[in-house]
């Protein structure tokens, strides 16, 4: 068991039966009150940003958290086949710990992958990716006088919005994190 004083940024703890990586992490020590440390973390099960007081010296659950670069091979089911580029080790990793980015996720792209005793508890996929469009209608002429956007469907089969110049075989860089289009690739 660790306690306040052991934790500090990026630290992974149990919290509530979750898992959650610390973000952000001030102690604080208002006029004439006690001293309190103020948390904000990420729960690795959901994703979602929470915050918390914990009294200065209050125990906790530190874990100890491996993370490595493996590269996806293969979906398989509920889960997805990842190589260990150093060891060649294969590991299978649950779909779910991907969330959304799951759907522009290819193979053979590099992620993160969370390890506590050899179980895999997070997963991060790039923070950006290059996929090519596979479909969009084609842009009404004149309609440029403001961000125009339209629905064009990438070769994973991801559905994202992208402005009206956007055409079938372009090249685009999408953000994982909110699946939003970005730009486009230069040749």
């Amino acid at each position: 068991m660790a306690n306040t004083g052991d934790i500090s940024i990026g630290s992974y703890i149990r919290f509530n039966d979750d898992i959650c990586q610390i973000m952000e992490w001030q102690h604080r020590t208002p006029g004439n009150l006690r001293a309190f440390y103020q948390a904000k973390m990420r729960n690795l099960r959901t994703g979602k940003l929470n915050e918390h007081r914990f009294r200065s010296g209050e125990n906790m659950e530190l874990l100890r958290v491996e993370v490595r670069d493996m590269q996806y091979l293969y979906r398989e089911g509920e889960f997805l086949v990842c190589m260990d580029p150093s060891s060649y080790e294969q590991i299978h990793v649950p779909v779910a710990l991907f969330g959304d980015a799951m759907g522009l996720m290819k193979e053979e792209m590099m992620m993160q992958v969370g390890f506590e005793s050899d179980v895999p508890i997070m997963a991060r996929p790039p923070k950006v990716v290059e996929l090519e469009v596979t479909y969009t209608e084609t842009a009404v002429k004149g309609d440029t006088s403001n961000k125009v956007m339209k629905a064009a469907t990438l070769e994973t089969g991801q559905e994202v919005q992208v402005p009206s110049f956007v055409e079938i075989g372009t090249v685009v860089r999408i953000d994982t994190e909110s699946g939003a289009y970005m730009d486009r690739v230069k040749k």
